[in-house]
Order: C-alpha cells, then sequence, then structure tokens
C-alpha cells in the first residue's frame, strides 16, 4: 500500500484545529497549489488532490471522528482523491457564490427613466428669465392595478424556478455560478394574470404638464434640473428626474459671452475724425449715449457697466461693450466726391499717424 500522509500535516494545522481553522487552512492551501495557477506543475496538481482529500474528510464531523479513531482505515469509503464527498466546488462555492451572487441578483424595487426635454426661448428671455409650460411623455404607476402588474383582485406569485431568489445557481467545475432567473427577470416574482390596462408592466404611459421657471442669466446650452419629474419607479422605486436642454435665440444685435453683452456699432468717417455723441441700444430695451472722441479708430471698444446679463449664481450683472466700426462711405455723390477729394489732397503725415508709423517700419525692414 502506498504510504498516506496525515490528513492534518496536509492541511498544516493542529489535531484540535476547529471548524473555522479547517475552513480557512483549505482555502489559503487550495488556492495555492490550484491547477489554474500552477498550469503544467504535476506536483501541484498532485498536492491540490491531496488537499482536497483531507479537507473532505476533515470538515465532516462523523469522518473526521472515523478518521481521528481508525486512521485512514477507517474513512477508505469515504477519501476521494478529490473526486466526491465535500470538496473544492463546495467550498469554493460558497467563497465565489456570493460575489457572482451580488453582482447578478436585482432588487425589486427599481428607480424611474431620466428624462429629456428642450426648450427654446427668446434671447431676452435668457436674460431676465421667463416660465414655459412644457408638455412631455413619462411611465406613471398604473392606478388599475397600483404598480403590481398584476389583474385587480390577484397578487404576483412566486416564481416558480428560482422559488423567490431572482436568481438560479449552476455548477460549472469547480465554481458555483449564480445567474438571473429567465423565468421572473431577477425580480423573484411573476405575473399569471396581468393587468389589462398596463399589460403587467405596472406603468402607462401618459402625457405630463409641467410649468418649469427659467431663471435669469441663464446661457444657450444650459440644463435644468427637475427632480422626481422623471418617469415613475417601480415596485415603490423612486421617479426619475428630468432634465430641459435650453437652447437660446441669436439676437439681430446683441452677442453674449458669459454674463457681458456685445454689439457692433457703425458711425461715419466724420463722426470719427470730428467726434460725435450716439445712442447705444441696451438689452434693457433702452438706450445709453456714448461720447465719441474725436480720431476714434474702428476697433475702439466702450464699455457700459453693468449693463450686460445677470449671473445666473447671483451678483453683479455684467457690462456692456461696444465695438466701434467706421464705415467707408459708398455711392458716393459727386459733390462728395469731390469733398474727398479735396480733402485727400489736405491730408497730411499728422493727421494719419498709424500709416505714418505703418510706412516708418516698413522702410526699416527694407
Amino acid at each position: 500500500m502506498a504510504y498516506k500522509r496525515d490528513y492534518y500535516e496536509i492541511l498544516e494545522i493542529d489535531r484540535n484545529a476547529n471548524a473555522d481553522e479547517i475552513k480557512k487552512a483549505y482555502r489559503k492551501l487550495a488556492q495555492k497549489y490550484h491547477p489554474d495557477k500552477n498550469r503544467g506543475d504535476g506536483d501541484s496538481e498532485e498536492k491540490f488532490k491531496e488537499i482536497n482529500e483531507a479537507y473532505s474528510i476533515l470538515c465532516d464531523e462523523e469522518k473526521r471522528a472515523a478518521y481521528d479513531r481508525f486512521g485512514h482505515e477507517g474513512v477508505g469509503a469515504f477519501a476521494s482523491g478529490g473526486g466526491g464527498g465535500f470538496g473544492f466546488g463546495d467550498i469554493f462555492g460558497d467563497f465565489f457564490g456570493d460575489i457572482f451572487s451580488q453582482s447578478n441578483k436585482k432588487t425589486k424595487r427599481k428607480r424611474g427613466e431620466d428624462l429629456r426635454y428642450g426648450v427654446r426661448i427668446k434671447f431676452e428671455e435668457s436674460l431676465f428669465g421667463v416660465s414655459k409650460q412644457i408638455k412631455y411623455n413619462r411611465y406613471e404607476t398604473c392606478s388599475t392595478c397600483g404598480g403590481t402588474g398584476a389583474k385587480k383582485g390577484t397578487n404576483r406569485v412566486t416564481c416558480p424556478v428560482c422559488h423567490g431568489t431572482g436568481e438560479i445557481r449552476q455548477q460549472q467545475g469547480f465554481f458555483s455560478i449564480a445567474r438571473t432567473c429567465y423565468k421572473c427577470g431577477g425580480e423573484g416574482e411573476i405575473i399569471e394574470n396581468p393587468c389589462p390596462v398596463c399589460k403587467g408592466e405596472g406603468r402607462v404611459i401618459k402625457e405630463r404638464k409641467l410649468d418649469i421657471k427659467i431663471p435669469a442669466g441663464i446661457d444657450d446650452g444650459n440644463r435644468l434640473k427637475v427632480s422626481g419629474e422623471g418617469s415613475s419607479g417601480l415596485f415603490g422605486g423612486p421617479n426619475g428626474d428630468l432634465y430641459v436642454d435650453i437652447t437660446v435665440e441669436p439676437h439681430a444685435l446683441f452677442k453674449r459671452q458669459g454674463s457681458d453683452i456685445f454689439i457692433s456699432m457703425p458711425i461715419s468717417f466724420s463722426q470719427a475724425a470730428l467726434g460725435s455723441e450716439i445712442e447705444v441700444p441696451t438689452v434693457d430695451d433702452g438706450k445709453s449715449t456714448i461720447k465719441i472722441t474725436p480720431g476714434t479708430q474702428s476697433g475702439t471698444q466702450f464699455t457700459l457697466k453693468g449693463k450686460g446679463a445677470p449671473k445666473i449664481s447671483g451678483g453683479q450683472r455684467g457690462n456692456q461693450y461696444i465695438n466701434i466700426v467706421v464705415e467707408t462711405p459708398t455711392n458716393l455723390t459727386q459733390k462728395q466726391k469731390k469733398l474727398f477729394e479735396e480733402l485727400a489732397a489736405e491730408n497730411k503725415e499728422e493727421t494719419h499717424p498709424l500709416k505714418k508709423s505703418f510706412l516708418d517700419k516698413i522702410k526699416s525692414i527694407i
């Protein structure tokens, strides 16, 4: 007869070890010598079988008692070398099965879906706020069955396949893997008599009317969140949320960057050269007067402080910036052409300092 090592020696435990100590020792050694971690190592495979056999005896009180009294001969009928009894699959089914179970098992309470809705508003409405009524479709709890999905007077019943657990355990080699039950979809219950209104869904699609307040200062592309106005949850789960995407229509005159407003203001040659006062439109549906100093160039920027957009978070408004555009006249009359010719003849370098500076730079390069 071939020599067989002592089972306590194999598991590296004392003969007085309790059940938890035996189980802990087995897990440690089984992981160390598992064939998947030691491919092609014949010694590790033999040790793994030896460890599995030792555990199959010592984890069972009756088998352990027989072994302690009679040795290997007392448990000859039980020792299986890993092929039967309580082996690797059982212990690691507990160890890994819980992990698979947690990832596959579904809870009955489900949160409703989030919804999105687009709202288009005018430029002025984005600056000063507006209220809008919107209409959209969402899932709502079926009033006929109260959300159970079952016909009135009946109830959901325990799934006959998974027996209410929502999962089915399958043994694959050494592992016990939990899968979502195909019959109930992980809910643990099935509907034998569906509600005729919602067809067993527990929810129906309904049109929802909602007044939403769009705050002053909102910008194009911003999104509002309206909590709890999405679809109803299942089995008492909370509602989803409604997200409102804002589109701001462009304005004919004004452009916005953050909380600042910009406008391009054309002026004539004479206004730019001689100076003048001009009225500039503002976003408040009013006008402000600005003074154009003599010699103002195209691209000069003036500022109206506090005339921009309000900040959505509150606080001081931004500014309005006026960009001056000196307009070159077109479609001149004969008299106007003559006047411009006389003006050109009188033009000296002193009246065109920018041109003189530019020409001087060219000369220095050439």
